[in-house]
């Protein structure tokens, strides 16, 4: 049996003041995130990946950007975690 992997959609907001969450948007489920690295070569797309990993409490590598690379909407999907889990985890937080 494969372990289940989770799709989410992330909206990132690249030059912010610090790293964070800014919410969970109720309308469609997107989470809201802010990040200090420009949007240039990948640095965007690397510090929210890294936010969501010490957010959800997994291994980097558990989490792919599948979609929007260049784009401020992302798709990222997460391996070996079940969808309760990050519902959980990105409601206590957001």
């Amino acid at each position: 049996m494969r372990p289940p992997t989770v799709t989410i959609t992330v909206r990132v907001t690249p030059r912010a003041d610090r790293n964070a969450v800014a919410g969970l948007r109720e309308s469609d489920g997107v989470l809201l995130v802010r990040t200090t690295a420009p949007p240039v070569d990948g640095a965007a797309n690397a510090a929210c990946l890294e936010l969501l990993a010490d957010l959800l409490h997994v291994r980097r590598n558990q989490i792919t950007l599948i979609g929007g690379a260049t784009s401020r909407d992302k798709r990222f999907a997460i391996a070996e975690v079940s969808e309760e889990t990050v519902r959980e985890r990105l409601t206590a937080i957001a």
